[in-house]
């Protein structure tokens, strides 16, 4: 493990990604994006593009993969993709009479798009820090990044789910070190 935190880099990513979120989220950038699911998949990317950009950047090698500490990238995905699945859908039919696979798909990959860059990268660069702080770091960014600026009970509420996601999405990642896992208890929440 590493000793130092690098703060360029932690900035580097914020900006990054908050400037797209900003374009994708808060411009009509993507009105005439047709495809309800591509617009969905690129208001959540930013994260991602930040993790990639400052790990070449900076040359910093991920530590989060896909299948993470698992022999197979299959493990991951039917322990932990599986379930949410079988759950957002059951949810859906029993709320709307209705199965969407597009759906699903968006909230996972939805899912993996934010983790790539708050676990597999943020998390994994403030690991010097005492666990605490990152957790509030990380919560605190995550939060910002969202664009909700407004202080209401459900903002409040919010920043103290992402809180408790910090916490336990953070254990899931240093537990099993897969961007599965992580994505698939980040999208359970969505």
């Amino acid at each position: 493990m590493k000793n130092k935190v690098n703060y360029l880099a932690i900035l580097t990513f914020f900006i990054i990604a908050i400037a797209l979120r900003y374009l994708t989220n808060k411009t009509d950038l993507l009105s005439n994006v047709p495809s309800g699911f591509i617009k969905i998949i690129l208001q959540g990317i930013s994260p991602t593009i930040a993790a990639m950009t400052v790990f070449a950047v900076f040359k910093i090698k991920p530590i989060l993969t896909l299948k993470g500490n698992y022999g197979h990238i299959l493990t991951p995905f039917l322990l932990y993709w599986t379930l949410p699945i079988v759950l957002i859908l059951g949810v859906e039919y029993g709320t709307k009479g209705t199965i969407s696979f597009e759906a699903i798909s968006a909230i996972l990959i939805y899912g993996l798009l934010e983790e790539i860059g708050w676990r597999g990268f943020l998390q994994q660069q403030l690991k010097p820090l005492p666990e605490i702080l990152n957790i509030f770091i990380v919560a605190i960014l995550w939060f910002v990044w969202h664009l909700n600026f407004d202080f209401t009970s459900s903002n409040l509420l919010f920043f103290g789910i992402l809180i408790l996601g910090s916490w336990g999405i953070g254990k899931v990642a240093n537990h099993t070190y897969s961007l599965l896992a992580v994505s698939a208890f980040h999208s359970l929440n969505n």
